[in-house]
């Protein structure tokens, strides 16, 4: 998991998720109830096809129907069932990397106010409509998009595609929303200052990323969102968001035609925004401030927040499955060589994890965990024990095998429910991943070699020196960090 991403992305995705659970319960019901009505001899017998990928274990996604509206947004409709249920997601190229010049945050901060009101209806009138027929509607920004989510009950489909179609087309922004959403994020920040790992992780990003679009905050800081506007915000609708930037993506039980014509309807007139997705040049070099150390000092703390981090890849690059298996032998599961090294053999913490972070245009290699001030530099010197005996030795064959059965099993969660499969959707045509990509996921990375594994260790295992983050009491902290690179400290009070 990226710890980089904001606590408030974690919250909208979460609370989503909780509704998506509870409405496929809902259907589940609704189903059983239907079956146990009409007689055995009466039920369709399930597909062929259907009942030999679910003996082979075989994955593959539903057919996909492409259509293009009027207006330029491209629609890829996939009919699931058997539950009754819906999925949406809207994503579109306008995410915190597109925040204008001096105005971090306002991708996220434009998103949290879409459903605040449209040109027919006001903030509540739109949680009614969603809430009454059991629906969900979400909307979110990472560094490359910005995404709205909807899950409805099927036979409200037609009605709830309405209620997006003017969240995003037409939405007013009303005056007071804009200056309430101001003041919950700056009291939001304020709030912050008292979570270590929130402040160690913006931190981290900065350091990471410096004056690249990566390394600024999805949720802005206070120096900035104090000043954002209703123009600002109707500004960054107007030119970022538009139908020629976006995809929609529907999963479940409702006929290819009938999305075409429904999104047709639902987005008609929509304008604004690029004629063309935006891109960001990908690269892949060392850090700004590698091997530095920033130390952030919050003199209350009796632990340290520590962050070591490297370069890493873009979403599609081609280390991506033996990277993925050396990251989950090393750092990414409960039994890794880092866990049992520092919370099991030496119990410094009760977690540590590495993971790659990667977005369209680059990504990080990075590890997080915290420990006890007095142990702040054995636990960094341990995990860089660690991670160089990768880089210098590889994985064992039967590290790298547990790795491949581990990552192979949990895989078909990704397409377990009709809001999984819209996201993965999504995600393959947004960023170039191929429309087998499901397909084939698990032959790829059981194909990974100990050769593959050695070669993208001695890339991304610290091959420079990382960055060090540690938030802690500097007084303290700061002599045990001596060695590990030219150390400057800040006050937790400049991340807010």
């Amino acid at each position: 998991m990226a710890s980089r991403k904001i606590a408030s992305v974690k919250k909208t995705v979460r609370k989503a998720a909780k509704a998506v659970r509870k409405q496929a319960v809902s259907a589940r019901n609704k189903v059983a109830a239907v079956r146990a009505k009409v007689p055995a001899r009466s039920r369709p017998a399930a597909p062929k096809a259907a009942s030999s990928a679910a003996a082979t274990g075989a994955l593959k996604l539903p057919p996909l129907h492409e259509s293009t509206t009027s207006t330029g947004l491209r629609v890829i409709a996939a009919e699931r069932g058997p539950l009754p249920l819906v999925s949406v997601r809207l994503v579109m190229r306008a995410g915190g990397v597109w925040d204008p010049p001096g105005k971090d945050g306002l991708a996220d901060f434009t998103a949290r106010l879409l459903r605040r009101g449209t040109k027919r209806m006001d903030a509540d009138g739109i949680s009614e409509a969603v809430e009454f027929v059991g629906a969900s509607l979400y909307a979110g920004v990472n560094e490359d998009v910005l995404s709205v989510y909807l899950t409805t009950p099927a036979e409200h489909f037609s009605a709830m595609l309405d209620v997006l179609g003017q969240v995003v087309r037409e939405p007013t922004f009303p005056e007071q929303e804009v200056v309430d959403a101001r003041e919950r994020a700056l009291a939001q920040f304020a709030n912050d200052l008292d979570d270590p790992s929130a402040i160690a992780d913006r931190a981290f990003t900065r350091a990471l990323w410096g004056d690249h679009p990566y390394g600024r905050d999805l949720g802005g800081i206070k120096r900035t969102v104090s000043t954002f506007t209703r123009d600002d915000v109707v500004r960054f609708h107007t030119e970022r968001m538009g139908p020629r930037v976006s995809m929609l993506t529907v999963v479940g039980a409702i006929p290819p035609e009938t999305v075409a014509a429904e999104a047709e309807r639902a987005f008609a007139g929509w304008t604004g925004g690029p004629d063309t997705p935006p891109e960001l040049p990908r690269k892949q070099e060392p850090m700004a401030k590698a091997g530095q150390v920033l130390l952030i000092d919050k003199p209350d703390q009796t632990q340290s927040q520590v962050r070591l981090g490297g370069p890493g890849f873009w979403l599609g690059h081609e280390d991506y499955f033996p990277a993925t298996a050396m990251n989950i032998a090393l750092g990414g599961g409960f039994t890794s060589r880092l866990m049992n090294e520092i919370r099991v053999n030496r119990g410094l913490t009760y977690g540590v994890s590495s993971y790659f972070d990667t977005m369209s245009a680059g990504g990080v290699f990075a590890l997080s965990t915290f420990t006890k001030t007095a142990s702040t530099r054995e636990i960094i010197d341990v995990a860089l024990k660690e991670i160089h005996g990768v880089r210098d030795g590889g994985l064992k064959a039967r590290e790298l095998k547990d790795a491949q059965s581990y990552l192979a099993g949990l895989y078909p969660l990704r397409t377990e429910t009709n809001e999984s499969v819209a996201s993965v959707i999504a995600d393959i045509r947004m960023h170039g991943l191929g429309d087998d990509w499901v397909e084939k996921f698990r032959d790829r990375l059981r194909a990974v070699t100990p050769k593959d594994v050695a070669r993208v260790a001695k890339k991304y295992a610290f091959a420079d020196r990382p960055v060090i983050v540690v938030l802690g009491k500097a007084s303290e902290v700061k002599p045990l960090l001596e060695g590990l690179g030219p150390i400057t400290v800040v006050p937790a009070s400049e991340y807010e």
